[in-house]
């Protein structure tokens, strides 16, 4: 059934005649009864009463006139809704966060773009980097901050290059050491974030790489959690200095050497997927503009 159609038909409705509903509809009166003629032989029913006068709807008429209106009014919603979408007016963006990153900056951030588009919502996971790269890669998130690490389907750009530091209890021997190396941690019981965390695999491949593996003695998807093991001295932790240096447990922060272990965060979003037109293109211009200020302060 052709939506156009069902237009000619509520025409005719309201006119009671074909002559005029045809010059209001800008098409010819023989062209608007073949039109109303297919549509009853669609529907197997005849929709109209016909006289010389006028045209009346018959009781399968009055049904169809019934449904044709909330067609047209659901049409009209459509409309106004996908309007209000290319215009910025609402939308609805789905956002993931690791537990490392500030959440303060993220939240001062989105009530930003929301004073400015007060129709667009947020929905806010916070997860592991390893989660939010695979969400956003398979479209439960729009957009995203992960440890970066390369993946083909994600455009990106970063915003934090850091490094991860040594985070003792300031009882422990390593706290008034000026730096320590890699190797230097092969005795000692370590805490890490688990398993859905990137940061997870880069402090194993490290130590890897200097020829031992990490005694991991507890693991956690909670910061706060972390922080409080290591201040009561139950094992070390690596973590960026951009994170531990807002700690306000009783912890040293050290430098890590021999090598310096880089971790970068990115904003990250699928390439070349359907952004609720406006709306998340926005909102990933908006949040690139206010973490390169970020960046550079």
């Amino acid at each position: 059934m052709d939506i156009k159609h069902l237009h000619y038909f509520l025409e005719v409705s309201r006119i009671e005649n074909f002559t005029q509903a045809a010059e209001n509809l800008y098409i010819t009166q023989s062209a608007l009864s073949r039109i109303i003629k297919t549509l009853e032989e669609d529907l197997g029913v005849p929709l109209f009463h016909r006289s010389r006068k006028k045209v009346t709807l018959t009781d399968a008429g009055k049904v169809l006139h019934k449904h044709a209106l909330e067609i047209k009014q659901q049409i009209t919603e459509l409309e106004q809704e996908m309007d209000q979408l290319r215009t910025m007016k609402t939308g609805h963006i789905r956002i993931g966060l690791p537990t490392v990153v500030n959440s303060f900056f993220f939240s001062q951030l989105i009530a930003e773009f929301h004073q400015q588009y007060p129709g667009v919502t947020f929905h806010l996971e916070e997860n592991g980097s390893k989660i939010i790269e695979e969400k956003v890669w398979d479209g439960q998130l729009d957009c995203g901050v992960v440890v970066l690490n390369d993946h083909p389907a994600l455009d990106y750009y970063t915003f934090i290059e850091d490094h991860l530091h040594l985070v003792v209890s300031s009882d422990h021997p390593f706290a008034k050491k000026s730096h320590v190396e890699i190797k230097d941690l092969k005795e000692e019981s370590f805490i890490m974030f688990n398993q859905d965390f990137e940061s997870r695999n880069i402090i194993i491949q490290a130590c890897k790489n200097h020829g031992f593996e990490p005694r991991i003695v507890s693991e956690t998807s909670q910061i706060d959690f972390l922080e409080e093991m290591v201040a009561t001295n139950l094992g070390i932790t690596l973590l960026p200095e951009t994170t531990s240096q807002h700690f306000m447990k009783d912890v040293a922060i050290i430098p890590v050497i021999n090598p310096d272990i880089a971790w970068n965060l990115a904003f990250v979003w699928k390439k070349d997927a359907y952004l609720s037109l406006i709306s998340k293109q926005q909102f990933i211009s908006f949040t690139k503009d206010k973490l390169m200020q970020h960046k550079q302060t």
